[in-house]
């Protein structure tokens, strides 16, 4: 398996792509979503539509607003990680991160995506894209899938990493090694 990631500037976005990646049948394992608290676009409207407060309830409204298909939005949990700072996440990077989150690993979000076959270069900008309010889209998939992963997650508007880097670098950004 390949691990494939977009970073989108609106939180809209990667959560229409998130829809797009269920109505398309990728597992829910195999799709992330990673966002600062306060990413581009998280409305409190949005935060409370797809955020279960208690962990019961809010999940089967969502669902059934989705025509009954449980998704991955409805699993997002919030945490704090060291030098990102508090985040909504879910799927396979939040159970990672969680892990981060307790001291069963290290590395944050650099870390669990390397551990993923992302590139370090590509994984630094990512962290840093989140903890800008960026929120990225990861998701794990077979070479045959790779094209139509792509093509999903190219349905909604998304930076290009290398892009991305050089605009930090521009700033005064220098990555941490």
């Amino acid at each position: 398996m390949r691990t494939v990631s977009r970073m989108y500037d609106s939180y809209g976005d990667a959560a229409a792509v998130v829809r797009d990646l269920e109505d398309a049948r990728v597992p829910h394992r195999d799709i992330s979503l990673v966002a600062n608290e306060n990413a581009h676009g998280r409305d409190t409207v949005e935060a409370q539509r797809t955020e279960p407060t208690s962990g019961t309830g809010t999940g089967a409204g969502v669902g059934a607003a989705a025509g009954g298909v449980i998704g991955l939005l409805t699993g997002l949990g919030v945490m704090a990680i060291p030098g990102i700072g508090p985040l909504v996440a879910a799927g396979w990077l939040a159970t990672t991160l969680a892990g981060l989150a307790t001291g069963a690993a290290a590395g944050g979000l650099v870390g669990a995506l390397t551990n993923a076959g992302v590139h370090r270069d590509e994984a630094e900008v990512y962290e840093e894209g989140v903890r800008r309010g960026s929120t990225l889209v990861s998701v794990k998939a077979e070479d045959v899938d790779i094209p139509r992963v792509e093509a999903i997650l190219d349905r909604r508007p998304s930076r290009d990493w290398r892009a991305r880097r050089d605009e930090y670098v521009a700033g005064g950004w220098s990555p941490t090694r």
